[in-house]
């Protein structure tokens, strides 16, 4: 997002406090924030009825756009998250490709495709008799960074074409 909007200064984070992964994320997010020198306002979003507040919070603290971690209520709103976004015209980078194919910016985050065929071999060795408790912990290893231009179009933004040539997928 940085580099997209080279000035950034602000930026809201929406999450989800009793997410206990939102919480890593958030402390990570504070570490690459104040290397950028941008300050960041975290908005908890529990449920629905939340989503429009923090983005009228985001708007009276002048952020500059949007950094949207996972959780239930956020997967279920995407359709609001997006029509909000354009609304308040905010820019966006979410933590997963199903809400910019709905709408939305931007996402970097895991590829679940990926994710789901790893689940399929673990699920594949215990079928055929491995102890679960012997299996090793995975990370994911595949991330992809994808940018919707129509969505940039409906909020007036560019898209450097460094930042489009890096990306996965680009929806036109």
């Amino acid at each position: 997002m940085k580099e997209v909007i080279p000035k950034l200064s602000r930026v809201a984070v929406f999450g989800n406090s009793t997410n206990p992964g939102n919480a890593l994320a958030l402390q990570a997010i504070e570490l690459a924030a104040a290397a950028l020198k941008v300050k960041t306002q975290t908005l908890d979003v529990l449920t629905s009825t939340d989503i429009e507040t923090a983005f009228l919070t985001a708007g009276k603290a002048r952020s500059e756009a949007i950094l949207v971690l996972g959780s239930p209520v956020i997967n279920i709103q995407r359709a609001q998250l997006v029509k909000l976004s354009v609304r308040h015209r905010l820019p966006a980078i979410y933590y997963t490709a199903e809400i910019v194919e709905a709408g939305g910016l931007m996402s970097y985050g895991v590829n679940r495709s990926e994710l789901a065929r790893r689940d399929a071999t673990f699920v594949d060795k215990i079928l055929k008799g491995a102890d679960p408790a012997q299996l090793p912990v995975e990370q994911p290893t595949k991330f992809e960074f994808i940018i919707n231009l129509k969505a940039a179009k409906l909020i007036d933004l560019a898209i450097p074409p460094n930042v489009l040539a890096r990306a996965d997928k680009v929806i036109r």
